[in-house]
């Protein structure tokens, strides 16, 4: 008989974390344990205070009562929850995981197997101009050629002084450079920081204004220098219809893929259709899960064959994450298939 339960780990950042939402310390962190016949499967809920649709003082709640529905069978976990797309996302992946075998290999692949890595855009996040040099220099030292670079809580000259630095050591051809404002920019500004910007070659900007803001935001993208990326502007938008119309009337360049906050793989993937049915290109990204929602992210992705960087290299974030086979080698994320799980510490009967 099938059994639900839940476990809180927050996760605590190696070093502050600098968004234009703030600095972040901690993260909340949940995960769903189905088992069935003596074999288990896990999954993360994702939830970021502030930009998730779920309110992380009422999750235990309704973890707790979701987790008994389940129990005594009076609710499938495979059910549709568009009102909590975290633990949705959860509960798709401990279910798929279950069915798996519960050895945490829900898409398998050659990047499960070991022989295969993907691709991954270095992030850097907001601080001191120093602090952000140093990263950068970091990440070029390990080999990524594409940098993903949060704005929009620094001074703009500043942040405008940055790029400049690494324009002048890295061209085009060397490096790629992408953006994200997490919503930072008034429309007014947006459009003119995006003019001042576009002479550094930038790929893309991701949500540079606050999501809600759709005549706003399609104009950006009709007239912006910068192609634009919508990313928390997806979050909530749910049903087919909905999502569709959104793209129809923003028409952005890409789309940016968080499974974990717009409600499972399945969701992900209603995405992707309707955004290639316009043209629209799409990547995934991570939404700081632990390794445990990362690895499931990481397989997923890797089993629509993308070739192009993706942000999946958020595993080193946390001094508390859960020992996986997850590894970063150069600019990629590998699976060690020779390498064990250790979930001692999200063990209920620990």
């Amino acid at each position: 008989m099938l059994q639900a339960q839940y476990i809180s780990r927050p996760l605590h950042f190696i070093r502050p974390a600098g968004t234009s939402r703030g600095v972040l310390l901690h993260k909340p962190c949940w995960y769903i344990i189905l088992t069935d016949d003596g074999v288990s499967g896990v999954g993360e809920v994702s939830l970021i205070p502030g930009l998730s649709v779920e309110d992380p003082e009422e999750m235990e709640i309704k973890l707790d009562h979701i987790c008994k529905l389940i129990s005594r069978e009076e609710m499938n976990p495979a059910q549709y929850l568009p009102s909590l797309p975290g633990v949705q996302f959860a509960l798709e992946t401990a279910l798929k995981d279950l069915e798996s075998g519960g050895q945490r290999i829900l898409f398998p692949s050659a990047f499960t197997g070991g022989t295969s890595g993907i691709p991954t855009n270095g992030l850097i996040w907001m601080g001191e101009r120093e602090f952000m040099m140093e990263q950068i220099a970091s990440k070029l030292q390990s080999g990524f050629r594409v940098l993903k670079m949060k704005v929009g809580a620094l001074d703009f000259n500043e942040e405008k002084e940055v790029l400049e630095r690494i324009r002048s050591d890295y061209g085009r051809g060397e490096l790629e450079i992408r953006l994200d404002a997490n919503g930072a920019w008034s429309p007014q500004e947006a459009g003119k920081y995006l003019e001042i910007l576009s002479p550094f070659g930038i790929h893309s900007i991701e949500q540079p204004i606050a999501a809600g803001q759709i005549e706003a935001m399609a104009e950006l993208c009709r007239s912006a220098a910068i192609p634009v990326a919508l990313d928390e502007e997806l979050i909530g938008i749910s049903g087919l219809k909905s999502r569709g119309d959104l793209l129809r009337e923003i028409k952005p360049r890409y789309i940016i893929l968080k499974p974990g906050l717009l409600g499972g793989f399945l969701a992900a993937e209603q995405w992707i259709r309707l955004a290639d049915d316009q043209s629209i290109g799409w990547w995934v990204t991570s939404a700081l899960e632990s390794n445990i929602g990362l690895s499931a992210i990481a397989q997923w992705t890797a089993s629509l064959e993308v070739s192009m960087p993706q942000g999946l290299g958020t595993g080193s974030l946390y001094k508390n994450n859960i020992p996986s086979p997850l590894e970063m080698k150069g600019d990629s994320l590998w699976y060690q298939a020779e390498r064990s799980w250790d979930l001692d510490e999200i063990n209920p009967d620990r």
